[in-house]
């Protein structure tokens, strides 16, 4: 999980609200405007095209916006830019891509106090990876059960993510195993997995990588 560090609300969606007046239009009927489409850029921008929960690289055509407060237990929540983040795995949430995971798998389940939030600067802190793809709650007492509670009930260490996981993990380490590099060199490797590429995307599953790098070579 990576911090999503948000933007000012787009000045479309703000003139569109306030069209509204006191109603708080579906959730589907938004999705019928040009505001939607723009609103979906913009939060995949922020987010550097990739998943809020599990890092996995998504596009336009993968992945939905999601109420991090779901709108099934709060309306007034539904058009909150601040509560706006985008999962992976598509639009379709009466029948989502299996294994299910992240954001659908999430659906209504929300626990302000055991659900991690990628919208928290320390949100990384509440985990870690084992080079086999795993991820794992801290050992950090007053993170552990909010840590292992958003894993379970995001399905964030299923066999599928854990694959995807030590691929990447696999590929990095392989390169580094080609070469003999000094502190300086893993820090700045390090410092391109925190950034933006020229094209404005993170690499996917960048904050396990991290973790690995400074757990093995720093």
């Amino acid at each position: 999980m990576k911090y999503i560090q948000k933007s000012v609300e787009p000045n479309s969606l703000s003139i569109w609200k306030i069209k509204q007046g006191d109603k708080i239009p579906t959730w589907k009927s938004f999705g019928r405007t040009v505001i939607k489409g723009q609103l979906l850029e913009t939060l995949l921008k922020e987010q550097g095209y990739i998943c809020c929960y599990c890092g996995v690289a998504i596009d336009k055509g993968s992945c939905h916006v999601e109420h991090f407060k779901p709108q099934g237990i709060d309306e007034t929540v539904r058009f909150d830019y601040f509560n706006l983040i985008v999962s992976c795995q598509g639009e379709d949430d009466t029948q989502p891509r299996v294994p299910v995971h992240c954001g659908h798998k999430k659906n209504n389940w929300y626990n302000e106090k055991l659900l991690v939030s990628p919208l928290i600067a320390n949100c990384v802190d509440f985990f870690k990876y084992s080079a086999a793809g795993e991820i794992l709650p801290t050992e950090e007492s007053s993170k552990k059960l909010p840590a292992e509670t958003t894993i379970e009930n995001l399905s964030l260490n299923i066999p599928k993510l854990q694959r995807m996981l030590q691929a990447a993990i696999d590929a990095e380490l392989e390169l580094l195993g080609n070469d003999d590099f000094n502190e300086e060199e893993i820090r700045n490797i390090i410092k391109d997995y925190l950034e933006l590429d020229d094209e404005g995307k993170h690499k996917p599953f960048c904050t396990t990588i991290v973790y690995i790098l400074e757990s093995y070579y720093l």
